[in-house]
């Protein structure tokens, strides 16, 4: 069995020596590189089966570089590696399409688990939902394996979360869903951090399908959602 090939892109170079040699004492395969303006030729020479990209970098920085592998895999998962807590910060990354957050100083389970969680969701792929590839929710078209969601003569690439959320909402639509369970399903756990990225999702998804009055994220206080479909 191959092991699982890590593009781990991190300037602090005492940093990542450390966390290189205790991935690889996991039986991961790791690619360093330090210098943001040699990552996308690495990606492509290496086709990794996950990113882990520190924001801070060099020349250029993390957030630019998921743009760029972006443009070449839509699937890899992305996860980055960060001091910066803001949400407009987890807005930009998830927008570019990161699947991912840890935050500095983390510790090398935290790591193991999330790059593990990414990889379990990228096996089980965007599975469709009640067999259909294309949905129709309210004047808006989501198209499910293409992770693309269109309307309003705009048609607008989704992240891997981005679409397994709005998938998660259209199958309860109409209906209560606990906001445990969505965390559970999206990140394996519903710990603060998490809870706050889901935050960011909830908002991201209002403002793509807002130009329907019919179709409505409820938030139930305490309890969850409501994904009201007119």
């Amino acid at each position: 069995m191959s092991k699982t090939k890590i593009l781990y892109v991190e300037d602090e170079l005492f940093l990542g020596k450390i966390v290189k040699e205790s991935l690889e004492s996991r039986q991961f395969d790791v690619v360093m590189e330090s210098d943001g303006t040699n990552v996308l030729s690495v990606f492509r020479q290496i086709n990794p089966d996950v990113c882990v990209l520190d924001v801070m970098l060099p020349h250029k920085d993390g957030f630019t570089i998921a743009g760029e592998i972006r443009e070449i895999n839509s699937a890899v998962p992305i996860i980055f590696l960060t001091a910066k807590t803001q949400t407009d910060d987890l807005v930009k990354g998830f927008t570019i399409g990161g699947n991912d957050y840890i935050r500095k100083p983390f510790s090398m389970e935290e790591l193991i688990v999330r790059i593990e969680n990414a990889l379990r969701f990228k096996q089980q792929g965007a599975p469709v939902a009640n067999g259909k590839d294309i949905l129709t929710i309210g004047k808006y078209s989501f198209h499910v394996t293409r992770q693309m969601l269109s309307g309003y003569n705009e048609e607008r690439k989704l992240s891997f979360r981005e679409s397994e959320l709005l998938k998660i909402l259209y199958e309860n639509r109409d209906r209560i869903i606990d906001r445990k369970d969505i965390l559970n399903l999206l990140w394996g756990n519903d710990s603060f951090f998490n809870s706050r990225n889901l935050d960011v999702y909830i908002t991201k998804l209002r403002s793509y399908l807002k130009e329907d009055d019919l179709l409505e994220i409820i938030t139930i206080k305490g309890v969850g959602y409501r994904f009201v479909v007119g």
